[in-house]
Order: C-alpha cells, then sequence, then structure tokens
C-alpha cells in the first residue's frame, strides 16, 4: 500500500510537471510570435518620386497559420483649431477633416502558414501622393501635423489576435535655391511701437544695430547673422533669439491664427560691451521647422523675434518674418546624419 501511493503521487507529480511545461512552452511559443518593419534607407527620409523599399520580417516561433500580410501607407496632414484663437466650444465642435496625401495599400503575402523561425518578406512602392493631392515636408506642429506613416499587418484566425506594426518615415519636398540678400537692421527709440503711455518718458536711449545673412532661409542651413550694441544707457541682462511658427486654419467662421515657440536660444548674457559684434546663429530643428507653406486648407509660416531684455526686466522686441525652403542637401554618413 506505502509503494503504491508513492508511484500514485510520482506520476500526479510528474503529470502536473508536464502540464506546467507544457503550458509555458505554449505561452513561449506565443510571445515569439510577432512582425517588424525594417528599410533599407536607415535614416528613413525619402523625396517624391523616391522608391521606398524594405522587409517585413515575422518571427513565427514554432510557426504559425495565417490569412495575409498587407501593408498599408499613410500621408496625412492633421488640422486642429485652437481653442484661444475660437474659442473652447468651437474648438470643440468644429472639427477639421484630415487631407490624405497618400492612402495605398500593398499585398505582401497571401494566406498560408509559416514554419518555425524567422522570415522575411521584401516590398517596395513608389511615393507619390493621391491624385489631385500633392506631398509636403513632414512636419510635427502644435495645430498642423504633417505625417507619413507604414503599417504591416499579418491577419490570424477568429481566436488570434493580429500582429501589427507601425513605422513613420519622413518626406522632404526640394525646390531649387533661392536668391539670398542681407538684411540689415536698426533698433532705436524713434522706432518702438506698442509702448504704454505711462513707459513712454522711462525709455533709455539706446541704439542697436545689425545683420542677418538673409530672411530668404534654407532651413538645411543655419540662420546667421550679427549684432551691434552702439550704446544703451542702461545695463543689459539678456540677448536671446527665439523661432515661432505661425499656424493658421480656415473653418466656417473665420480662420484660427495660432503663435507658438519652436525654440529659444540666449546669445548674450549680462550687460554686452559696447560695439563688440555678437554673432546671431541658430540651427533649425528637424520635424519642428519646415519648408513656409500655403495651401487652401492651411497656412504655416515662421518669424524669428529678437528680444533685448534690460535689468529692470523692460524688453525690445524686434520681428522678422521668414521665408524658408529646402534644397537638396548631399547624403551625410556616419556621425554627421543625425544633422542636416
Amino acid at each position: 500500500k506505502r509503494r503504491e501511493r508513492e508511484r500514485r503521487a510520482s506520476n500526479t507529480y510528474t503529470h502536473r510537471h508536464w502540464n506546467r511545461k507544457q503550458k509555458e512552452g505554449i505561452l513561449r511559443s506565443s510571445m515569439a510570435q510577432s512582425i517588424e518593419l525594417r528599410l533599407d534607407n536607415d535614416d528613413r527620409y525619402f523625396a517624391p518620386n523616391d522608391t521606398v523599399s524594405g522587409v517585413v520580417i515575422v518571427h513565427a516561433g514554432r510557426g504559425l497559420s495565417h490569412q495575409g500580410i498587407s501593408l498599408k501607407v499613410d500621408g496625412c496632414v492633421k488640422l486642429q483649431l485652437s481653442a484661444k484663437s475660437v474659442g473652447i466650444f468651437e474648438a470643440f465642435y468644429s472639427s477639421l477633416k484630415p487631407l490624405l496625401l497618400i492612402d495605398k495599400t500593398l499585398h505582401v503575402l497571401k494566406s498560408g502558414s509559416l514554419g518555425p523561425g524567422t522570415h522575411k518578406f521584401p516590398f517596395q512602392f513608389k511615393l507619390r501622393a493621391s491624385q489631385g493631392m500633392q506631398l509636403y515636408d513632414t512636419y510635427h506642429g502644435v495645430y498642423i501635423n504633417v505625417q507619413y506613416t507604414i503599417n504591416a499587418v499579418m491577419k490570424r484566425g477568429m481566436m488570434q489576435k493580429e500582429l501589427s506594426k507601425d513605422m513613420e518615415f519622413y518626406v522632404e519636398v526640394y525646390e531649387e535655391q533661392k536668391e539670398h540678400k542681407k538684411h540689415e537692421f536698426r533698433i532705436s527709440p524713434e522706432q518702438l511701437q506698442n509702448v504704454h503711455k505711462g513707459l513712454k518718458s522711462k525709455i533709455p536711449t539706446f541704439l542697436f544695430e545689425g545683420y542677418l545673412e538673409s530672411v530668404i532661409c534654407d532651413v538645411t542651413q543655419p540662420f546667421k547673422g550679427e549684432l551691434v550694441i552702439q550704446k544703451c544707457s542702461i545695463p543689459i541682462k539678456s540677448i536671446e533669439l527665439q523661432l515661432v511658427r505661425i499656424e493658421r486654419c480656415p473653418y466656417m467662421e473665420g480662420e484660427a491664427r495660432e503663435a507658438t515657440e519652436v525654440q529659444n536660444i540666449q546669445i548674450a548674457d549680462g550687460d554686452v560691451v559696447p560695439n563688440l559684434p555678437i554673432p546671431i546663429h541658430m540651427i533649425l530643428p528637424r520635424l519642428f521647422t519646415c519648408a513656409t507653406m500655403s495651401t487652401k486648407n492651411f497656412k504655416l509660416d515662421f518669424e524669428v523675434n529678437l528680444h533685448i531684455v534690460f535689468i529692470d526686466s523692460h524688453m525690445i522686441t524686434e520681428n522678422f518674418p521668414l521665408k524658408l525652403y529646402r534644397s537638396r542637401r548631399a547624403k551625410a554618413t556616419g556621425i554627421m546624419s543625425g544633422m542636416w
């Protein structure tokens, strides 16, 4: 009887142990099944009419059956109204339809089954806009977003979750080189606008002069210039350069306009020595700046504000509207590939 009890206990343990191992194996097999996208162009930057190519990689684990693999290519301009410009009620209830620049579906693989291991399936397509549309630079803004994505989907059985993977790629629309012209400026008390009446008598004596290399700027090149403090009767606390985007979206009641900061850099700290040239140098950030756009559905402009802050915290601002475009740049490699 004792031996019989020991044998039964041993068999029960072995059965439970086998069930646990089997469940763990099934779980590991299920977790190992995934799908990923890989483009042949590592930096994922393309121009209109380029060929976009890559592979869909399927990690099948111990094997799987499927109902096909498809790729969906989307290019979309998403527009949103600003509550500051049109009011909270209007911004909530006025929906602006997204503009579909690209809407393309590719069938990579027919339904069937895959054996254990990793499988690769190549794909390619021409980067072209849908009929009646045009491609714009990739742009990540606040109220306007231009985005291009590839979505790979593997459909499976009724009781199994489909495998999917999204990837964003970037579009650059090139233009011909434009003529750059030096833009000189002069800031003095006589030129000030929007000054409160009670502060006019307190305005210090000052003269600031300088130049910008151009207000027609290639986004792949730095924004450059020079500033000279000729004279100033009170100490200066800081000099800053602010890049601003102006996003406009028309709607039923008019046009929503919103200005937001892209970046702000300090070019001088503390009181500046008179007659000392201060370099103006700003790198325009990728994705958050692009070529100036003007369409019937939206408009996008950029400006630079030069802020001169005095020791008493009063500030003078000089505004420079910019016209941005993108010229074709040489392919960067190695450590420079992360820059323009």
